[in-house]
């Protein structure tokens, strides 16, 4: 006789039911247990584990070096702290645009090797069929809309997309047919507000903004930036609920001041 495993993390049906009653949706990234422990114990909704690891965690220039090996391992550390947020990963640069049957099998690996609930895939209609394809195997998808940073290249740098009425439309029309092919979300990253706001009324699913103003169902931020982890120059859109690089520097330079004069360890911090 077979049980039922009960699911106590957020599902794509909480999400859903967020955006229906108007509750905003709350989502940061994690790449790493301790962090992921820290989020989930404060009630975000969800946490994703971005390619954005490659620029803040392995000091890459971009995300385009990150892998699914890289994906993988930190999607697992995030798994194994997070009780209650649900989890999406990333799925980086060629793991998905190669063919269908690359992207199915790689999907599949997120949530059957690193237990996450759902992958997000940037990209608009030509990627439909895939995304389709992964809804019908029972993976849920996030689309990504927008500034992709995948595209960098392509798009001639990290600039505002959607600004000209052409542009807007096309963005718009992602959107629905990527809810069409199975999406159960959209991140619109760096579109102007009011595209977002026209973009979100006319999607049964929620959108999780970015860059895109107040009116979208829910916001993401990369937490090292929320954080201030870091003193580099940070995107307009990011707010900084903290500045933890100066309070790192000065926790740091206390304990090299204290080793040095030998004030560390004294007797509280030794065995007798």
């Amino acid at each position: 006789m077979s049980t039922q495993v009960k699911i106590t993390r957020k599902t794509t049906a909480d999400i859903k039911k967020m955006k229906a009653s108007g509750e905003k949706i709350t989502m940061l990234t994690a790449y790493d247990y301790g962090m992921a422990s820290l989020l989930d114990e404060s009630g975000i909704d969800m946490l994703l584990v971005g390619d954005s690891l490659g620029n803040v965690i392995l000091g890459y220039d971009s995300t385009l070096p990150v892998t699914m090996e890289d994906m993988l391992h930190h999607t697992k550390a995030v798994s194994r702290a997070v009780k209650n947020a649900m989890i999406i990963a990333d799925m980086p640069f060629l793991s998905y645009q190669i063919s269908a049957e690359t992207a199915l099998n790689n999907a599949g690996r997120f949530l059957k090797e690193a237990d996450a609930q759902a992958v997000k895939l940037e990209g608009g209609r030509e990627f439909s069929e895939i995304v389709h394809k992964m809804t019908y195997a029972g993976i849920p998808v996030m689309a990504h809309l927008g500034l992709t940073p995948q595209s960098v290249h392509q798009l001639g740098g990290y600039k505002v997309q959607g600004k000209k009425e052409d542009a807007a439309e096309r963005i718009m029309q992602d959107a629905k047919i990527l809810e069409e092919a199975g999406a159960f979300a959209v991140v619109l990253e760096c579109v102007p507000e009011k595209l977002a706001a026209e973009i979100t009324a006319a999607l049964s699913i929620p959108t999780i903004g970015i860059g895109a103003g107040v009116n979208c169902d829910g916001q993401v931020l990369v937490v090292n930036d929320m954080l201030g982890m870091n003193d580099r120059m940070t995107p307009k859109f990011v707010k900084k609920y903290a500045t933890l690089n100066i309070e790192i520097k000065k926790a740091v330079k206390n304990y090299i001041g204290e080793v040095k004069n030998g004030a560390f360890p004294d007797s509280e911090h030794s065995f007798k």
